[in-house]
């Protein structure tokens, strides 16, 4: 690099030289990527690294340079993608693998917490037990509620969490740990 040029940034015919070149680039990582989309993401996030780091590229050897932080670019973006679907993979093996439960703990289930949907709201309590505990969904609720179906869906989102909140009172750190043994103390002392 000559003495005249210690710049932080590229100079101003490097950064034309980019700029004009923008469809070459877009072009080349289309080919590349399954959209085009995941093409501009990856050409904007290159361009941000090239203002950072080609400071030290001679101007006649930008595009070259440039095109190398792409092709890299481009790896790293297969990369993150094959380690998101390994991720998905050993998460849908670890999901499928869960065992429902058995017949007397599911039932020993349904009555704690039909015994704590008691002290919830009525639209609340109505509301789980036609979308949870009926297997209904939220075009019945909102039908028998006579509310819309957006209305029905952040009904049984609130309701969902004040269950959540009776669990956490009655259980105590049961709730937290999986204890499903309702004959335990609850976090007041009292068996759930």
């Amino acid at each position: 690099m000559s003495p005249e040029r210690q710049a932080t940034t590229l100079s101003p015919e490097a950064v034309n030289r980019l700029v004009e070149s923008h469809r070459q680039f877009l072009s080349f990582l289309e080919r590349r990527v399954e959209s085009r989309a995941a093409a501009e993401d990856i050409l904007q996030a290159s361009f941000a690294k090239g203002l950072e780091r080609g400071a030290e590229v001679p101007d006649e050897k930008i595009l070259a340079w440039f095109y190398r932080l792409l092709r890299n670019a481009v790896i790293d973006h297969y990369r993150r993608r094959a380690t998101s679907a390994r991720a998905l993979e050993s998460y849908t093996h670890e999901f499928a693998a869960r065992e429902n439960p058995a017949a007397e703990v599911e039932q020993e289930i349904c009555r704690c917490v039909s015994e704590l949907l008691g002290n919830l709201k009525p639209e609340y309590a109505d509301a789980l037990r036609i979308v949870d505990l009926e297997e209904g969904n939220l075009n019945q609720l909102a039908r028998q509620a006579g509310i819309t179906a957006e209305n029905a869906a952040v009904r049984v989102h609130r309701a969902r969490k004040a269950l959540r909140g009776q669990v956490l009172k009655a259980c105590g750190t049961c709730a937290d740990h999986g204890c499903l043994d309702c004959t335990c103390k609850g976090a007041d002392g009292t068996a759930a």
